[in-house]
């Protein structure tokens, strides 16, 4: 069991703490991980193979050869530790980043979820700002919601926000921010929604920020001035962001994964037990325990902050936005969604937090 590195160009190595050896994967196949005990982890049919990345922690079955390199045969990710044995294991400690709970709050909080019938979030991802026809059909969604008789409690809206890499090159922010500017106007014009609702956005890949490193901070001020000035009490959140309804821990996360850990992917996954790239990918995050364990070369993360893509415990909803095909999965009892890109498919989620429900919905195209 290690982790697999690229010490030298073109050659793999399976590390640990101690030592490194020589891989050799033309051969491998990709494998369901071997559950050691039902006590603390799920059951080996409940589980899918994932994609086997450079940077991934694996369990390798093989033979060492003469030549000193570990002919790998099998290959799958550690067993999958239940939330309830993770927390259990460490009691009174806060992971998630929204502090420690008494038992009574806890339960004054699960009383609350199991109540809160009428609690909605809306996630819309892609919202090109500068394309008019992204712009209509948002429009048409706000107005819709704004008819009813209960408003989304929560819009989440991610990124990319513009339909081209916004960056010094581009030199397009001060149009960014008045196109901000415009959103906010159409947020404003809907009354029910602006008393009854909170906006939280989340930056995409190619939106405007210091660097492409994880995790990506919030949109700067400069571009949501205008918005403020209409939707004042909004909230711009970083990439990735976390969500803490009552008890339910909800992670919400705008990357293009699923393109990038195909691309990278060392060992195909196995198609015994599907063959959706989607429900491999929520295997490998979960697996993994981290939101992007792909090479650094491909995605770089910030050290200090990497504790800030950790899945441990699990959460009990991942968002994952994705300009792929719209998606709903759960996993080991994880929901998992992704919403696709609106500005392409005109697809979003209504998410019911109290009973996990949820909708995947879009607008007619034509």
């Amino acid at each position: 069991m290690g982790v697999i590195s690229q010490l030298e160009d073109g050659h793999f190595y399976l590390e640990d703490l101690t030592a490194a050896v020589e891989i050799n994967l033309s051969n491998a196949i990709s494998s369901k991980c071997v559950v050691k005990t039902e006590a603390y982890y799920f059951t080996v049919q409940d589980l899918f193979s994932g994609f086997v990345l450079e940077n991934t922690i694996v369990l390798a079955e093989g033979e060492m050869l003469l030549d000193g390199i570990f002919q790998v045969k099998t290959c799958g990710f550690p067993p999958l530790e239940n939330r309830d044995k993770s927390i259990s294991a460490f009691p009174g400690i806060d992971f998630f980043g929204c502090g420690t709970l008494t038992k009574e709050e806890t339960l004054r909080f699960a009383d609350m979820e199991k109540r809160a019938v009428n609690y909605m979030f809306v996630v819309i991802s892609d919202i090109w700002l500068d394309n008019k026809d992204t712009m209509t059909r948002l429009e048409e969604v706000l107005h819709e919601y704004e008819k009813q008789d209960v408003v989304p409690s929560l819009f989440i809206f991610m990124g990319n926000f513009s339909s081209l890499p916004c960056n010094l090159s581009s030199n397009s922010f001060s149009s960014l921010r008045s196109q901000f500017g415009e959103l906010g106007q159409i947020i404003g014009a809907c009354t029910n929604l602006m008393q009854q609702s909170r906006f939280l956005l989340i930056p995409g890949p190619d939106d405007p920020g210091p660097s492409t490193a994880l995790p990506r901070c919030a949109l700067p001020k400069y571009i949501t001035e205008e918005f403020k000035k209409h939707i004042p009490n909004a909230l711009f959140s970083s990439n990735p962001c976390r969500v803490k309804f009552c008890n339910q821990e909800i992670v919400f996360f705008r990357q293009d994964l699923l393109y990038r850990m195909r691309r990278s992917c060392l060992i195909r996954p196995s198609t015994e037990e599907t063959s959706d790239p989607f429900k491999h990918l929520v295997a490998t995050i979960t697996h993994q325990s981290h939101l992007c364990p792909l090479p650094l070369t491909v995605q770089p993360v910030i050290w200090n902050y990497d504790h800030c893509l950790h899945l441990y415990p699990t959460p009990q909803t991942i968002v994952l936005g994705d300009k792929s095909e719209q998606k709903e999965f759960e996993y080991a009892g994880i929901k998992c969604f992704n919403p696709g890109s609106f500005s392409t498919d005109s697809t979003f989620v209504a998410y019911r937090p109290y009973n996990r429900e949820v909708e995947l919905s879009g607008l007619q195209k034509g």
